[in-house]
């Protein structure tokens, strides 16, 4: 029996959560395929068959580690700098925390096996996956690298600082 693609799977699992109809599940696929939507996530969204919510639900049981929407979350600056920005976005991954010697990172595809290649040349930790949505990650990603206009160059100096254990003498 052939293995299922992405798309297959992800229907099915829609289909299963009662997101989309089995009768409607060919067609989507046909349409997904016939558009020019690259990601199938995003086709599913826009189209407005799913949210976010359905989407994370179903990468969750397809790639079997924990989803995680990535709006609104806090990233360290620190930790984000490690990687350049092109990297991050081009392998829809960011960094959401270090939990001892563990690197949890959020990427939009835990099965490709180029990530911890490239995550290795940047940082020695070892590597927890999560899944999220791929404009969520690119998303959060633009906030942190592409910097406010009212961002000042102390405020790094002061995370960095804090990061540390150390506390800038904000009064001289």
């Amino acid at each position: 029996m052939a293995e299922q693609t992405f798309v297959e799977a992800i229907t099915d699992i829609l289909v299963e959560l009662n997101k989309i109809k089995p009768k409607e599940a060919e067609n989507l696929k046909k349409a997904f395929k016939d558009s020019e939507k690259q990601y199938y996530d995003e086709f599913l969204m826009e189209e407005g068959l799913v949210d976010e919510e359905d989407i994370l639900r179903a990468l969750e049981m397809y790639y079997k580690v924990t989803a995680v929407d990535v709006t609104g979350l806090f990233f360290k600056r620190s930790l984000l700098h490690q990687f350049p920005k092109d990297i991050l976005l081009r392998c829809a991954m960011i960094p959401r925390e270090v939990d001892q010697n563990i690197l949890i990172m959020v990427v939009n595809d835990p099965f490709d096996t180029a990530l911890l290649s490239i995550i290795g040349d940047y940082v020695s930790y070892d590597v927890q996956f999560q899944v999220g949505i791929r404009r969520q990650i690119s998303d959060a990603v633009k906030a942190f690298y592409d910097k406010a206009p009212t961002e000042t160059p102390d405020a790094e100096e002061n995370e960095a600082a804090a990061t540390e254990g150390e506390w800038p003498d904000v009064l001289s």
